[in-house]
């Protein structure tokens, strides 16, 4: 086939794909056939200890023979729209093809144009409130908000939200973030709200910050934000924050120091991102075939591997089709079995209320 001709064959082909507006109905063998016509995959703000991430990027290049450009791994949600947004008409290797971000940047992509619509194979087993209908944003992984605690120096482990604020765990706890700014210390604090009023989404943003203003007062609030060097330092024995990254550590530290990871008994809160095909990606077919990926139930084992839930899971259970190994390394099931996804709005409103108010309500600048 000569150069014109193998461009002519790509053009007809990706024209196809495009045209019909419908690429999950084209056969699998088709949309690999355009996807490594395009020669790349771009991804952002994926950092390989983060989900599993590294040996999904691994296992979709050995896969599909793709290469995949990684473009600033520590990137936030924030910086990926950001990034769309810049490379408009930029077909180089600084626009990216897919991000993976904070749910409630999905639906605000989607009102800016900065997404394009694909449903992916196994589209039917992904929760319908975890997904936009129409394909503009697809939810991806969970965690759920958890204690990570250095068993080293806390003999006792916390078992739930009220636990923190006993006597025995003086000068420990700390969030992952600072609460005035960080999405991960804001749900935590929301987390803590939803345990004391019982389950009310309504009161949790001012109850959080009232059980926040209680654990300083006690003296039981670290203002420190906590990473796995300060929790294996002592300087925060029990760190507030997602399970997956608490796993992760757990393994890093390798017993030195020892580590558990609790999920509370109530105020079980999950954080739920998403994937989403920038409207300007420069391999489209490619991004698409990278969700076909993540969304099977080998990528969605990927996301397992690397302690995250993937929205599949249930479906995944259902059908016997979990990494069995890994399971035991996490909390039990039933851990899981009430945790709590906020709607956009109720994100919205306990962000506002909680940044704005954490200075006067608790009074701990955390650093």
């Amino acid at each position: 086939m000569t150069r014109a001709h193998h461009g002519l064959f790509w053009s007809t082909a990706l024209g196809l794909l495009v045209a019909t507006g419908a690429a999950q109905a084209q056969a699998p063998d088709a949309l690999v056939t355009v996807a490594k016509g395009e020669g790349q995959l771009t991804v952002i703000a994926l950092p390989h200890d983060w989900c599993g991430y590294g040996g999904l990027i691994d296992g979709f290049k050995a896969k599909y023979g793709l290469a995949v450009n990684e473009l600033n791994p520590d990137a936030g949600s924030g910086d990926e729209i950001e990034a769309i947004k810049a490379n408009q008409g930029n077909k180089g290797s600084q626009a990216p093809d897919v991000v993976d971000v904070g749910l409630s940047f999905g639906p605000q992509a989607k009102q800016d144009k900065l997404t394009q619509p694909y449903k992916v194979s196994t589209w039917d087993s992904i929760p319908a409130d975890q997904k936009d209908a129409d394909g503009y944003w697809t939810g991806d992984y969970y965690g759920v908000l958890a204690f990570e605690v250095n068993k080293d120096i806390v003999k006792q482990s916390p078992a739930d939200w009220s636990d923190l604020l006993g006597a025995d765990y003086a000068n420990s706890v700390a969030l992952a973030g600072d609460p005035r700014t960080s999405n991960q210390a804001i749900q935590a604090v929301y987390a803590a709200g939803l345990s004391a009023g019982k389950g009310d989404a309504g009161k949790a943003a001012e109850a959080g910050l009232d059980y926040f203003a209680k654990l300083n007062k006690a003296g039981n609030f670290v203002p420190t934000i906590g990473k796995a060097a300060s929790l294996a330092q002592g300087a925060t024995p029990i760190v507030v924050r997602w399970d997956y990254n608490a796993l992760t550590d757990r393994d890093t530290l390798k017993g030195n120091p020892n580590v558990d990871v609790v999920v509370p008994k109530t105020g079980v809160v999950a954080g739920v991102y998403v994937q989403a095909i920038s409207a300007y990606a420069p391999h489209p077919n490619a991004a698409k075939l990278w969700l076909e990926y993540i969304y099977s139930d080998e990528g969605q084992n990927g996301y397992l591997r690397g302690y995250c839930h993937p929205v599949r899971f249930a479906d995944l259970v259902k059908g016997s089709k979990v990494d069995a190994t890994i399971m035991s390394k996490l909390p039990p099931a039933e851990a899981y079995a009430h945790a709590v996804f906020p709607t956009l709005d109720q994100q919205n409103s306990s962000k506002a209320d909680i940044t704005k108010k954490w200075d006067s309500v608790v009074g701990a600048n955390v650093k």
